[in-house]
């Protein structure tokens, strides 16, 4: 039997012939799950053999790695944004990036007490659900057009015990507000992306991801039904493509809104702010 330093080696030997981006990161993840060691084990334990009963379900699920299944799916959760989540192809997986997007809104609520807050899109329920573990106070709804990621959305709320309304349907599925912050990780990535995608994107669902030509075709329509659901001067946060985010808040400015264009970790242009200016929520045309 190898040791579990052996294993470590072989096994991410393996993912990176198999072209996945973290294989050392990978290999170490599936070996502390399949049995339950926390990370100081290997520095600890590393000369122990690698028990014979978990031989089977190791070596099926580094070949499933192998496949270019995401590691999130084999784990099935990811801790995110200060919640755990469960992960699998019902919904996007939250992705890193967007940690900093509920940071922001965070950020942005300030002191604010009891804000009535609009997760669009929820997906997994990532975000609603890390804005409610850092503001139990927040009101907070979330929308999915996919019945799917709404199931998932609501285990996961139930798993962390979280008080969040859940509601099927279109962008704001009919919901008026007022809200005093709209947040929303839409599917933001142009079409013609999806031929190229990588082989762990194409587990996520496409309804999550791609939107029409340029990417933008569900930011406009969430954008012109917030103006009339958000508290004049209330916020909407959206993240978007580094690509088509600059471009899409001067479409918005040009709409009436007032805008700023923030950077994620990276310091690429992703998340964009925007407000209306009081007594302009009715008047103005289009978004």
């Amino acid at each position: 039997m190898p040791t579990l330093r052996e294993w470590l080696r072989e096994a991410a030997a393996q993912l990176a012939d198999a072209g996945v981006p973290s294989p050392e990161v990978d290999a170490r993840a599936l070996l502390l799950h399949v049995l339950n060691l926390p990370a100081s084990a290997l520095l600890l334990r590393g000369t122990e053999e690698v028990p014979a009963a978990q031989q089977a379900r190791l070596s099926a699920l580094l070949a499933r790695r192998r496949a270019r299944t995401p590691l999130q799916h084999l784990l099935g959760e990811v801790e995110w944004g200060g919640v755990q989540l469960r992960s699998d192809a019902r919904a996007l997986v939250p992705r890193p990036e967007t940690e900093w997007l509920l940071h922001l809104v965070l950020q942005d609520l300030g002191l604010s007490r009891g804000p009535r807050v609009l997760d669009v899109g929820t997906g997994s329920g990532a975000l609603a659900l890390g804005l409610k573990a850092a503001r139990p106070d927040a009101r907070v709804w979330a929308t999915d057009l996919s019945p799917e990621a709404l199931a998932l959305a609501r285990e996961n709320a139930r798993q962390g015990a979280y008080d969040v309304r859940f509601v099927e349907g279109h962008l704001l599925a009919g919901l008026s507000g007022p809200f005093d912050l709209i947040v929303s990780n839409p599917p933001y990535l142009p079409a013609g992306d999806e031929a190229g995608a990588e082989p762990e994107v194409r587990h996520d669902p496409t309804l999550a991801l791609y939107a029409g030509p340029d990417g933008l075709a569900v930011a406009r329509p969430l954008a012109a039904e917030a103006r009339s659901a958000l508290v004049p001067g209330a916020p909407l946060w959206l993240e978007l493509d580094p690509r088509n985010a600059p471009l899409f808040a001067a479409e918005l400015e040009a709409g009436g809104w007032v805008t700023s264009v923030h950077a994620d970790l990276t310091g690429r242009k992703r998340f964009v702010r925007a407000t209306l200016p009081v007594g302009t929520h009715e008047t103005m045309p289009g978004v």
